[in-house]
């Protein structure tokens, strides 16, 4: 139909970050940092944390990896409606699953 009046409900997520320990390795990823977040969806999720992790300025202070980088992989679980994995690609984040996080 038309526009919707009402946006979508920011939810909150709880987002994992996997890395491995070099840049470029395909094996080996390990939970980096964990974090609560609030956002509109898995996009603006995915959005906010590329943002975030890439900006010297508003990196946590307790974060203690590298920059979010091609290769690296989110969790975003939902608890009761299940968790998905994203992988960032040189074109994006894209849906992987849950056996490519070794």
């Amino acid at each position: 139909m038309g526009l919707s009046l009402f946006a979508a409900r920011p939810q909150t997520y709880e987002v994992t970050i996997f890395q491995t320990p070099e840049y470029g390795q395909k094996n080996g990823y390990k939970e980096v940092y964990r974090m609560n977040l609030e956002a509109a969806g898995h996009i603006d999720a995915m959005h906010l944390i590329f943002g975030m992790f890439n900006v010297k300025d508003t990196v946590p202070k307790d974060y203690k990896a590298r920059f979010i980088a091609t290769g690296d992989i989110l969790l975003i679980d939902e608890r009761r409606r299940g968790q998905t994995f994203y992988k960032l690609f040189s074109g994006g984040w894209k849906k992987i699953s849950r056996m490519q996080v070794r």
